[in-house]
């Protein structure tokens, strides 16, 4: 698997790491594959408000990712609390059910085509 991931890399495939901290992610990995993103397992982001070792987990992914110089991003972000913490600790980007659910890509198509409201032109 890893000789065929840098076979599509020398394509000019960029490759994440998903669900980095959950399942069979290591951080071996890290050093036998150079990946262009690792994305932050859900698990961590949804008990950010409620689990301190949470937190802990994903500051320092987002810390050895810093060191590593690897984008990041967290997924399962659901509420603005979740937000802010990941904003405050550093991390790239984010995704999750705060921001839109999934839909129909002809219902995507049109959200994004529809002209911006004259307030945020200005």
């Amino acid at each position: 698997a890893i000789a065929i991931l840098r076979r599509l890399k020398t394509l000019g495939v960029r490759v994440a790491m998903d669900d980095f901290g959950a399942g069979y992610s290591s951080l071996s990995y890290l050093q036998s594959f150079p990946f262009d993103k690792i994305k932050i397992d859900q698990a961590f982001t949804r008990k950010l408000e409620t689990n301190p070792e949470s937190a802990a987990i994903v500051e320092a992914i987002l810390n050895l990712s810093r060191t590593l110089k690897l984008p990041v991003i967290a997924e399962g972000v659901e509420t603005q609390s979740q937000l802010d913490f990941l904003a405050r600790a550093g991390c790239d980007e984010v995704q999750g059910y705060y921001f839109g659910r999934p839909m129909p890509a002809r219902d995507f198509i049109a959200l994004v085509s529809k002209e911006p409201p004259l307030a945020a032109i200005a």
